[in-house]
């Protein structure tokens, strides 16, 4: 390792450490695992009982782990979008202020190491959490998948899965820093927390009803208003998320809107392979990534210009 280096991992192994050993992670970690668990449960008893439930295709039948619903809960796409934010929310709205409120942050400044290490550090060591989090809970998934199905899942299948978790970590990145950024701006930690909450709160209810309302004043046609609709929504890093996950999770999927008869004339249903559903969705994927690494700049550059004191 490059003695220059050195600091920013030890740096970043504390930020990990302090991260694990508080009750907040262990309270969200518990959180995750129980509604999660519990609606995958579900699925494998009814995959189990009489896998053509759910259909008579078996050769994704371990996509549906993660897409398919109850009566009860909700699939795991839905949890996971839920309350991924709320992770990274947890995980970063105090990075900074509370370094501040206890004094350390100027302590750690005033020491002979870059100014950028301290916030590429908290950022670096909450991801580091996020993806093993993730990939943590997707193994565990497919782990009790092959236990209750009794065969492995197909090599197709097994690298949706692999793309559908490093995207749902780049989603949960850009609530993280998100809440960098809110903590960086506010010098109270509560008021950091309120405001990210309020915007994660705003785009997950209110924005698809504010969305809907503002399509059908401007349009008299249903046709016309549901595209204005989702052209809206795709504002919205929810609407981003889910739809980027369903076509990547949905190989039968083949297009992202309404297809007219003329298009679906003379074609044969089929399913897309893993290279042209990603075509499908890569102006999603351009948006998360582009949401995620703004929303990093925003918080080096507000840090790295602030006037820090004794």
């Amino acid at each position: 390792m490059d003695k220059t280096m050195r600091p920013f991992w030890i740096m970043v192994q504390k930020e990990i450490s302090e991260h694990i050993r508080s009750w907040r992670f262990v309270i969200l970690l518990g959180l995750v695992l129980l509604t999660t668990s519990g609606s995958i449960y579900t699925v494998l008893s009814v995959i189990q009982d009489n896998p053509a439930k759910l259909s008579a295709d078996s050769t994704f039948l371990y996509l549906k782990l993660f897409t398919e619903s109850t009566s009860n809960l909700p699939p795991f796409i839905t949890l996971i979008g839920f309350l991924g934010p709320l992770v990274g929310i947890a995980l970063g709205f105090d990075a900074v202020n509370s370094e501040r409120d206890k004094g350390t942050l100027s302590r750690i400044i005033s020491q002979p190491i870059p100014r950028d290490y301290f916030i590429n550090s908290k950022f670096v060591g909450a991801l580091a959490l996020i993806f093993a989090l993730v990939f943590s809970l997707g193994l565990l998934i497919l782990g009790l998948g092959i236990i209750f199905i009794g065969l492995p899942p197909a090599f197709g299948e097994f690298i949706r899965i692999l793309v559908f978790l490093l995207f749902t970590c780049v989603y949960i990145a850009f609530w993280l820093n998100l809440g960098i950024t809110f903590s960086i701006l506010f010098r109270q930690s509560s008021t950091s927390a309120l405001s990210v909450l309020s915007i994660w709160l705003f785009f997950s209810v209110f924005f698809s009803m504010l969305v809907r309302f503002i399509a059908n004043a401007l349009t008299y046609y249903p046709s016309s208003a549901q595209q204005l609709s989702v052209m809206f929504s795709r504002v919205s890093p929810n609407f981003l998320f889910n739809e980027l996950t369903t076509i990547l999770l949905t190989p039968s999927i083949r297009s992202l809107g309404a297809l007219s008869f003329e298009q679906v004339t003379g074609t044969i249903p089929s399913t897309l392979p893993l290279g042209q559903s990603m075509l499908l969705v890569w102006p999603n994927i351009t948006a998360l990534v582009a949401a995620t690494l703004f929303c990093f700049g925003v918080s080096y550059v507000l840090f790295m210009r602030q006037e820090i004191r004794a």
